[in-house]
């Protein structure tokens, strides 16, 4: 055997034949190969399911409502999904990207993919999916599990009650733009730490905090417009005769709340978008 024949080669597409599906892909493998996304994922299910489970079994104790309805059933089945996934899902965005700078992997990613822009918009692509898949199983199984104990006080609701699917539907979305706000402020902070602290502050302290300020107009217009306060509206049944937005009833329709949930998102990741071009890795 020659020389020439023993030599390893080593094909590199060049960057007109890469192309964003591989990115894609590639951002998929990096995700689920960090041991944190299973830890994460499931915990999304435990938390999820298990408090809307500990919540039925315990409601005789609680109280029995004297009639059943639909938004009951969505308070008690997205409870535990909503206020531990949004907190989770974040931790995972903000994963998805500092874990890459902690560990110096970002530096051949961006030489693999020169642009920074595909690999950002790929991160963006699996985690939202990944994390909103993750909250459907949690919230319709939740629905399921506790199903035949609210049968038994005759408090269940179907998902063919009107808004209710929808309402599900909403709230697992919204659990996957919490990962993508999380992705956004990892990159612009670049610290897991760092964004793990902001996506606490801005999806539970931060609501709590403004709660116990005076009052005011000003006041009441930050809190509808809150992150986490969108995501409640999102698995809430809309009242037509407030139409998209009320601030002194603290009312934020279904529609405005995934607008509200959608912008939050897209400004962390331009934000993020912004200093991944401009600084170096």
């Amino acid at each position: 055997m020659t020389v020439s024949a023993m030599q390893h080669h080593t094909h590199v597409l060049s960057p007109d034949r890469l192309r964003f599906t591989h990115v894609v892909r590639s951002e998929f493998i990096k995700l689920t190969s960090l041991r944190s996304t299973g830890f994460l994922l499931a915990s999304v299910l435990i938390f999820g399911i298990g408090v809307s489970v500990l919540f039925a079994l315990t409601l005789e104790s609680a109280g029995v409502p004297s009639v059943g309805s639909t938004a009951f059933t969505l308070d008690s089945v997205t409870l535990g999904t909503l206020v531990f996934g949004q907190i989770i899902a974040g931790v995972l965005g903000v994963l998805a990207i500092s874990s890459e700078y902690s560990s110096g992997t970002i530096q051949p990613s961006l030489i693999a993919v020169p642009r920074r822009t595909p690999v950002l918009a790929a991160k963006a692509l699996v985690v939202l999916p990944v994390m909103t898949v993750t909250a459907l199983v949690s919230v319709f199984g939740s629905w399921a599990l506790t199903y035949p104990i609210y049968a038994a006080w005759d408090l269940q609701t179907a998902l063919t009650a009107p808004g209710m699917s929808l309402a599900l539907a909403g709230g697992a979305v919204y659990v996957g733009l919490c990962a993508v706000f999380g992705l956004g402020i990892g990159s612009l902070l670049r610290s897991a730490v760092g964004g793990s602290v902001v996506v606490f502050c801005t999806t539970l302290l931060g609501p709590v905090l403004l709660s116990v300020l005076p009052t005011s107009e000003f006041i009441r217009t930050i809190r509808l417009y809150l992150l986490s306060h969108a995501g409640d509206s999102m698995v809430r049944l809309g009242d037509a005769q407030l139409g998209f937005a009320d601030a002194w009833q603290q009312y934020l329709s279904p529609a405005g709340g995934w607008v509200t949930a959608f912008a939050w998102a897209i400004a962390a990741l331009v934000a993020g978008w912004i200093a991944l071009r401009r600084r170096d890795a």
